[in-house]
């Protein structure tokens, strides 16, 4: 957890509880805090103008998951009979091409219950222990045909602070390519396209990685766990990853965006797989070995994502950073406005 001196109050105003898009402003357009790592001093501008944050040969990598519509509805049945007409379905973290562990949000379900969200897709519990939320269901479909029927019938995990049921392209980046996270990887949502190609026109390299982000929040305060226990599937392709080591090894910078990123990164440093599951938990005094900065949201008091910019930069300086963007009217959460540390 924190330190104290990193607990502060966020005003409910200042929750973005809407797209950019849909307040009248592009994505590419929301506002944008920099922050020197070693001077902790601040700067304010927008998102579109990275570029001048930036150098030539400088490295941005990205992470290039697509989000999932993770909130299903589903009858329950045992031994044939009905017991619930419907029943939430939270999608948490991908086993296998048929396997995933869920949240169901209900307290009633045991091994051998069987969900049936559509004629066409149904779900057997193989697992439902006690001491955790989480219970494991094995669908009748797999693979791409079990994604078409998750896309007919989901919604994309929202938090209270979101007021209306925007659609899953609100929840995606715009070079989102590989299925797998529950919540948008939010820090690439203000790159647009022309963004992107501004980037690259003045040297920026662009690199993709993925990171499938889990399900973060539990809906009851009980089973609030660890960040050591978030485990999240992640894959660096081979390409990339000579290219970030050989930008590094040339003394280019390397600019994460996102913590799923600094997470993936960091692992491959630690463990040299560039695939495989990681519940690696970055805090202060953390030797940060590939990022050499970082793009990211707004975080809320306290959150885990917090502890990793403190590897970043100084706890303080982090704290008079947001207590400034609070003064200044900045917004939180997956649609709020950005943070640049470097």
């Amino acid at each position: 957890m924190l330190q104290e001196t990193l607990k502060f109050e966020l005003p409910s105003i200042l929750n973005a509880s809407m797209p950019p898009e849909r307040r009248g402003v592009r994505r590419d357009q929301v506002k944008m805090m920099v922050q020197n790592r070693k001077t902790g001093l601040t700067t304010h501008d927008h998102f579109f103008n990275l570029d001048d944050y930036l150098r030539i040969g400088d490295v941005l990598v990205l992470n290039s998951s697509r989000t999932v519509p993770a909130i299903l509805k589903s009858e329950l049945l045992r031994n044939g009979i009905l017991i619930y007409r419907e029943i939430e379905i939270r999608l948490a973290r991908r086993i296998n091409e048929r396997t995933w562990e869920v949240l169901a949000v209900t307290e009633r379900v045991e091994n051998g219950d069987l969900l049936v969200f559509t004629p066409c897709l149904t779900g057997e519990v193989i697992s439902a222990p006690k001491n955790t939320p989480f219970i494991t269901i094995q669908f009748n479909q797999r693979g791409s045909a079990l994604y078409n029927e998750i896309y007919a019938i989901g919604e994309p995990v929202r938090y209270e602070y979101i007021n209306s049921a925007w659609g899953l392209d609100y929840y995606q980046t715009v070079f989102a390519t590989h299925l797998g996270s529950v919540e948008m990887p939010s820090a690439g949502r203000a790159f647009s396209w022309e963004l992107l190609f501004k980037l690259q026109k003045k040297g920026i390299k662009l690199v993709f990685i993925q990171l499938h982000t889990g399900l973060s929040y539990l809906l009851d305060d009980k089973w609030e766990h660890s960040p050591t226990e978030n485990r999240e599937e992640y894959n660096i392709p081979g390409e990339a990853w000579e290219d970030i080591l050989q930008a590094k090894m040339n003394g280019k910078r390397i600019i994460a965006v996102g913590t799923t990123v600094v997470r993936a990164m960091e692992t491959a440093a630690l463990n040299g797989c560039l695939s495989g599951w990681t519940n690696l938990y970055i805090k202060q005094n953390y030797n940060i070995k590939i990022a050499d900065g970082i793009i990211t949201g707004m975080h809320e008091p306290e959150a885990s994502h917090l502890d990793m910019l403190s590897a970043f930069i100084k706890q303080k300086d982090l704290f008079n950073a947001y207590q400034e963007a609070i003064s200044m009217g900045y917004l939180w959460h997956e649609f709020g406005d950005m943070n640049l540390i470097l």
